[in-house]
């Protein structure tokens, strides 16, 4: 099992934050649990890893084949480790979730690949591609000195420039932003025709031997929503329905005020005269949750499901709540919560746990190691709580996962409703604008 580890392609790496020594990507109770080999590597992030001209000078992906390099080592190497250069899966959360889906995409890995997870993010996340590298390109030469009058210039400048000033020349903001934070990920991966030949959602052809799993945490988008609207965690603070539409207008400005419109009517159409804060606050946090994460995940299943050949797909919803003390006590599974689940840290960290978060972990490392090594999460060495079916666009199933998992948790078609309005209504709606850029 090989992860890939996330922080928007801008940060992050192959240990991941340190507690007490007790690093969140120690693969070893993952390894001991599920008898499976983890592996962990390093891959470029920020303009080092992601910044592209859009054209041959820098074609960009550059952390995408770092990613593929590892594979590709690990597939050629893995034996001398005892393990089976046959049976690989690659998993990873965020960043990482997208670079899995599009890992499984790209003709690079044609063989290679077995198994894949993505958690909560995929290759047609909005934020997975950058379709206007060039913009933020320039934005880096610009700071540090580089000529922006024409792309090769451009490109062998910032080849020798200073890489720490190239990293830094780009600062992510997160206070007083004019748009939704989702919108200033500036370096990601991008179609280069090359390692990407083309979107995401037309290389699903080539996922069509490769079993999957892909599903969101139950509030993936709060972390984004208390960034763009920072009184969602603030108890005594009250937001207005104006502010509401604010954030909907500002995540659908590629779509205009005729998908606000649509988009703000059904996020509200449960609201009564005088809503309630919880209830507007929750809107938003579903809504970012939906945006971002949950409804580009939905169209993924969909669609690998429909390119199987013998190749299996599963999806979840992840909704143990958070467990942030600052936090209102509403909020369920934020953005990145999982990890330490599937980590094992209860185990590992038993102190900073209760019984229930052990539940929590036995059962996510189960099905995950299962998987990795029979393609079917239920089969495996580990006994699982309740039997997960899997996804087809027809019945749609997937499986919720938290410490009170039992037959209730096996459940059918996913926010439907939601899923439904943004894959046509939405979809179907003409673009005004490509982002805020224009």
């Amino acid at each position: 099992m090989i992860w890939i580890y996330g922080g928007g392609f801008l940060l992050g790496g192959g240990q991941g934050a340190n507690f007490l020594s007790n690093y969140l990507y120690d693969g070893q109770e993952i390894a001991v649990r599920g008898k499976v080999i983890v592996v962990t590597f390093n891959y470029r992030v920020g303009p080092l890893g992601f910044l592209s001209t859009g054209d041959a000078s820098v074609p960009g992906n550059y952390g995408l084949k770092d990613q593929h390099m590892a594979i590709a080592w690990v597939k050629r190497n893995i034996k001398a480790f005892g393990g089976d250069p046959e049976n690989i899966t690659i998993f990873g959360e965020s960043a990482g979730a997208v670079s899995v889906s599009l890992q499984t995409l790209s003709p690079y890995n044609k063989g290679l690949i077995k198994r894949a997870i993505s958690q909560s993010g995929v290759g047609l996340c909005t934020w997975a591609i950058q379709e206007n590298p060039l913009f933020w390109a320039t934005k880096v030469a610009e700071k540090v000195g580089c000529p922006t009058d024409n792309t090769t210039a451009l490109g062998n400048c910032l080849r020798v420039t200073d890489p720490q000033a190239v990293t830094l020349a780009y600062h992510l903001e997160m206070v007083n932003l004019p748009y939704p934070l989702v919108h200033y990920l500036a370096f990601t991966p991008v179609v280069d025709g090359d390692f990407l030949p083309d979107r995401p959602e037309n290389l699903f052809a080539n996922a069509a031997d490769i079993d999957y799993i892909a599903g969101t945490n139950n509030m993936d988008g709060h972390f984004f929503a208390g960034i763009d609207m920072p009184a969602v965690n603030r108890p005594l603070v009250k937001i207005t329905a104006d502010e509401v539409y604010n954030v909907v207008r500002g995540l659908t400005l590629q779509k205009g005020m005729q998908a606000a419109n649509a988009t703000f009517s059904l996020y509200t159409q449960l609201w009564n005269d005088n809503p309630d804060q919880e209830v507007m606050k929750r809107t938003v946090v579903d809504l970012e949750t939906d945006y971002i994460f949950l409804i580009p995940t939905q169209r993924a299943l969909a669609l690998h499901n429909a390119n199987a050949r013998n190749a299996k797909t599963y999806s979840y919803v992840f909704s143990q709540p958070s467990r942030m003390p600052v936090y209102p006590s509403w909020v369920g599974a934020d953005h990145a919560d999982d990890i330490q689940y599937v980590f094992g840290k209860p185990f590992s960290t038993p102190l900073g746990y209760w019984p229930k978060h052990r539940t929590v972990s036995k059962a996510l490392i189960a099905y995950w190691t299962n998987f990795a090594r029979t393609g079917d999460p239920n089969k495996g060495e580990s006994t699982v709580p309740i039997g997960w079916i899997p996804y087809t666009r027809e019945e749609s199933y997937y499986l919720e996962i938290n410490s009170d998992i039992n037959y209730d948790s096996v459940k059918q078609s996913l926010r439907a409703s939601y899923v439904q309005f943004w894959n046509t209504v939405y979809q179907n709606l003409p673009d005004v604008s490509s982002t805020f850029l224009d």
